[in-house]
């Protein structure tokens, strides 16, 4: 159960998966885009995934919709905007937003730097109206390339104070960690935080370079860090964090079930970790669910569930002083 008491942080969530459906049809109405349907239940199954449709080719198809409306500044803005609102409804007090602005912007031939101004005018709009504290974090799409990332990197440097951190994402597998080097070595110099995608798709040695190499504060996913009891022991000593995503995980066949998600095990052993969506639009989740449905299918004590929200806060890339104040609003709320 989620503790009211306690600041609830959203600390992996993809802003281009996050895309609500009637916004896809109103954006693609407006910009004459074609889609496969022409209302939310018709649309529903080509944007949504479960268990019964797995895998991870499945669950990337989901974005081709999202992506495609993405036309211009504007309805960038407004996906930004609904992502906090969204975080909101579901009782978030604190969300970091990712997402590639190569990815956001390759459809519609948009300037990378045009796409992280627009999200960041949405976000920033929408923490005032809404009171949600929000980040956001660049990602590099690995997929693209090596040279691409770097195009991604100048964009998100040039973007100054808009953004607060760098994210690795896409093919683990096929572009390595140790091809980042430089990019990242940019990124810490530049001041921004750093969390990577490892441990994923490739098995620790993804989790060590992602650490050694690019100087990673927390990890994304990371669960397969349980093979190798010398990394683990080293995520406890040195407290970086696992931004657990368990029912993406499923929905990709990472894993069979939740009971056999290896998160627990890794909490057993006291890795810090929080539970997160990944891509709630795409897995049809809120945050609740992680909290109330994938985490005692995994087999998560209550106090561990417990715990994981205390790491959340403790994990965000925020100062201390802004965790204070998440914590006072929190305590603030429970004594309404």
């Amino acid at each position: 159960m989620i503790d009211r008491s306690l600041p609830l942080c959203e600390l992996h969530r993809h802003l281009d998966g996050s895309i609500r459906l009637q916004t896809i049809l109103e954006l693609a109405d407006q910009h004459g885009i074609p889609l496969p349907a022409n209302d939310v239940d018709g649309l529903a199954p080509f944007i949504h995934v479960d268990e019964s449709a797995p895998g991870l080719m499945a669950f990337l198809e989901r974005f081709e919709h999202m992506i495609a409306v993405l036309v211009d500044a504007d309805a960038c803005r407004r996906v930004a905007y609904e992502n906090v609102e969204d975080a909101k409804a579901e009782g978030i007090d604190y969300v970091e937003l990712r997402f590639s602005p190569y990815f956001m912007a390759k459809t519609h031939d948009m300037h990378m730097q045009e796409v992280l101004e627009a999200c960041a005018d949405g976000v920033s709009a929408a923490e005032r109206d809404t009171g949600v504290r929000a980040n956001i974090i660049g990602g590099l799409s690995r997929t693209y390339g090596v040279e691409t990332c770097m195009l991604e990197l100048d964009a998100i440097l040039t973007a100054g104070d808009l953004v607060t951190a760098v994210d690795l994402a896409g093919d683990e597998a096929g572009f390595p960690a140790p091809l980042f080097v430089e990019h990242f070595r940019r990124a810490r110099d530049a001041g921004l935080h750093i969390t990577i995608h490892a441990g994923e798709v490739l098995g620790p040695e993804s989790v060590w370079s992602a650490i050694r190499d690019l100087g990673a504060e927390r990890i994304g996913h990371g669960y397969r860090s349980i093979e190798d009891p010398e990394l683990v022991d080293y995520l406890v000593a040195h407290g970086i964090g696992l931004e657990s995503c368990p029912t993406s995980n499923l929905h990709i066949s990472a894993i069979a079930d939740y009971a056999s998600h290896p998160i627990r095990q890794l909490a057993d052993h006291g890795v810090k970790f929080c539970l997160n969506t990944d891509d709630p639009g795409i897995s049809a989740i809120d945050l609740a669910h992680e909290y109330q449905v994938a985490a005692p299918a995994i087999g998560l004590s209550a106090e561990q569930v417990h715990q994981s929200q205390v790491d959340g806060l403790e994990m965000a890339f925020l100062s201390e002083q802004e965790k204070l104040e998440l914590q006072r609003k929190a305590g603030n709320r429970v004594l309404v």
